[in-house]
């Protein structure tokens, strides 16, 4: 299989785009790592590492949980090491972790905002940093940010009613600095074989976090194009498919597989 030997980290795999994302990896041959802070089921959410890891193992999969706050760099650096000790250092790291708060800028908590960068752009900054050493030394590498189309900017004016209203104006700010730290990453580490690569769905997908947020109600897209889209950024040549910012479904009608 495509992943036979490799070992992948995936964040925020309790649920949602992570979960998938993970699955698919181990069903290609990874050793996935899969981590959030949500370990065992709980009736306040849906999904858990627990669940994940079950699915995973159930369907001849190989993986580990190691349960973390990702918006804590001691735990972060905690994880890492607990990864590299129990299977290995990553060949492919998928930060997908994420925490949403929508709200007018001119009423938006401080202590949000920052969460918001801690989660969107510091968390992967820091996770990819701590896989550059063993990937440099493999000259190999996939390195996967999961953004969104919220971070292109808003058409206008005249502005939607959705950007006037939705509140999605720091979302879609971090969002933005991830796109940008991805192309930034992908020219800094070309030279060592280490892919960079962004994707997005192209529209919503019905996760368990975009119900709780009503960003799902219309107009959605299955699950499968972004983890078809996260599979082929992740296995695919570092010198020829790094430093892209893809939407899912241009990007998989561009490589024919829509």
């Amino acid at each position: 299989m495509t992943c036979d030997g490799k070992v992948a980290l995936v964040t925020g795999t309790s649920r949602g785009l992570g979960r998938a994302i993970a699955k698919r990896l181990a069903a290609e041959g990874a050793t996935v790592a899969l981590t959030a802070r949500t370990a065992e089921p709980d009736p306040k959410y849906q999904g858990s590492l627990r669940q994940t890891l079950e699915e995973i193992e159930q369907s001849g999969g190989s993986a580990i949980a190691v349960p973390a706050d990702l918006s804590q760099r001691e735990d972060r650096e905690r994880l890492f090491v607990e990864v590299v000790e129990k299977i290995g250092a990553p060949d492919i790291l998928v930060n997908n972790a994420a925490v949403t708060f929508l709200r007018p800028l001119d009423e938006f908590p401080d202590r949000r905002v920052r969460l918001m960068m801690e989660m969107h752009v510091m968390a992967p900054l820091h996770l990819t940093q701590l896989a550059i050493p063993a990937m440099r030394e493999r000259q190999r590498g996939w390195v996967l940010n999961v953004t969104s189309v919220g971070g292109d900017l808003p058409d206008g004016p005249p502005f939607s009613e959705f950007d006037r209203e939705a509140g999605f104006g720091i979302y879609g700010t971090v969002k933005a600095a991830l796109n940008r730290l991805t192309k930034s990453l992908a020219a800094e580490l070309y030279g060592d074989g280490i892919a960079v690569n962004a994707a997005a769905p192209s529209n919503p997908v019905a996760t368990e976090g975009a119900g709780a947020l009503d960003l799902a109600k219309t107009d959605t897209e299955d699950i499968a194009l972004i983890t078809q889209t996260a599979f082929t950024l992740c296995t695919g040549d570092p010198k020829t498919l790094t430093g892209r910012i893809a939407h899912t479904q241009p990007f998989l009608r561009e490589i024919g597989w829509l």
